[in-house]
């Protein structure tokens, strides 16, 4: 039979456990989808315009690590603002897209950049910035404003959210059920209100960032799993 004090002690190294496991998993996988796409998220409109890109190429049906490719590639080749992006052309915008080797929906895709930087410029004169003025600190308005644009459904808005929580603290904790299925995967709490204090508020964004990654790759849930066995 447990006494209280033997409960009060598995709960302490069940504790430490998930700070251990936090700690390693953060330190394996825990960088931003923004940051590995070479995007320096500030609350400014490049960047946040450029990681409205990736959340868009991330959330179609290919390799997370190709839409990464596919985002630094259109900043690469100078389409980093919503301008921009409109004032190319749709066959330069393929060509980028190709260059990554983003080619299972690249014409669509073109197209959907194209129409999205219009509105981008028509409804928030290109600044994102405005677009979260209007949420008024509502992450589900956010969410909303986000759907209006082309391919952005709820996955990309999902996305978006989960890499702007760094900057924009009114959407923390952020953590979609992409995040919560790699924390299921790794033991760790299922339900964000339990989850999000296992970081400090400034890491959601990496901390979410790494819980997809162990979603996506189950070989890294058990590697991380055995190391904290």
């Amino acid at each position: 039979m447990l006494t209280p004090f033997m409960c009060g002690y598995n709960r302490g190294m069940a504790n430490a456990d998930q700070s251990t496991l936090v700690r390693d998993l953060l330190a394996t996988a825990g960088r931003s989808y923004a940051a590995e796409a070479g995007i320096e998220l500030t609350d400014k409109p490049a960047p946040l315009y450029q990681t409205m890109v990736l959340s868009l190429l991330l959330s179609t049906r290919i390799k997370a690590s190709i839409a990464v490719a596919a985002t630094h590639e259109l900043v690469r080749s100078g389409l980093g603002t919503a301008r921009k992006m409109r004032a190319a052309s749709w066959q330069e915008r393929v060509a980028a897209l190709g260059r990554a080797h983003y080619v299972r929906y690249d014409e669509s895709t073109a197209t959907a950049l194209g129409r999205g930087a219009q509105l981008l410029l028509d409804d928030y004169g290109g600044d994102p910035r405005r677009l979260r003025a209007r949420a008024a600190g509502e992450p589900a308005r956010v969410r909303e404003l986000l759907r209006a644009f082309p391919r952005i459904g709820p996955v990309g808005a999902d996305i978006f959210c989960r890499e702007v929580q760094s900057i924009w603290p009114e959407l923390r904790p952020y953590l979609d059920v992409k995040a919560l299925d790699g924390a299921r995967l790794l033991g760790l709490p299922t339900d964000a209100a339990t989850l999000a204090p296992l970081v400090p508020g400034e890491d959601l964004a990496r901390f979410a960032a790494a819980l997809v990654r162990v979603a996506l790759d189950k070989k890294l849930a058990g590697t991380l799993r055995q190391s904290n066995g």
